[in-house]
């Protein structure tokens, strides 16, 4: 291999061979790849209303990069199937760390004068706003999920049933601590599932 290659991007376009939800019966399957896309469009509109309608000074761009970023420590790790990933608090603290590491193996993929604009990506800095961002950034991910199950439950699959009322609780409880989160769910989450014709009216 040249020396002055670097894989970092290559293997992070392999993201579209990682199918979620391997466990369930899926009417279409959803990759990593479309999976991230949609958490970076959420994570950049919860930033936006958070700016916008509740005084915060969060960086939507930053958000959104994070957003399609945040799982591509599963090219290295695989995707862990969630009721084994929070089965007990040790599986959980051992999947984090093992997820740092993946982290750092990704960024030693990348050029050295490149590397501290993708930590940022990957690293939190600890500060209020970035953290309360990346709050909003996980709350993102679980929309994406239930987007998912509301998109399977329309379809006449009844396999994502359980996986869509836990998914539910979890969002219900985040709306208590992001009000970013509530306005998305009553503003822009009942036209999914529609068809194309219903959200052209």
């Amino acid at each position: 291999m040249n020396n002055n290659t670097f894989t970092f991007f290559a293997t992070v376009s392999r993201m579209k061979y990682i199918e979620r939800w391997a466990l369930m019966r899926n009417s279409r399957p959803e990759n990593l790849s479309e999976h991230s896309c949609e958490v970076a469009m959420i994570s950049h509109v919860l930033c936006t209303i958070g700016n916008v309608r509740y005084g915060h000074n969060l960086d939507a761009n930053l958000a959104a990069l994070i957003g399609l970023y945040h799982d591509t420590t599963e090219i290295i790790t695989g995707d862990l199937p969630t009721p084994v990933k929070y089965y007990n608090s040790s599986i959980q603290h051992a999947y984090k760390e093992v997820e740092k590491i993946a982290e750092d193996q990704l960024l030693k993929r990348l050029p050295e004068d490149l590397r501290p604009a993708y930590e940022k990506i990957y690293k939190n800095s600890g500060a209020d706003e970035e953290e309360y961002m990346r709050g909003l950034i996980k709350a993102a991910d679980k929309i994406s999920a239930l987007i998912k199950c509301i998109e399977e439950e329309r379809s006449g699959n009844t396999e994502f049933r359980t996986a869509k009322e836990t998914t539910q609780k979890s969002i219900n409880e985040l709306q208590a601590k992001y009000p970013e989160v509530l306005d998305f769910v009553n503003e822009f989450l009942p036209p999914y599932g529609r068809t194309l014709d219903e959200l052209s009216d």
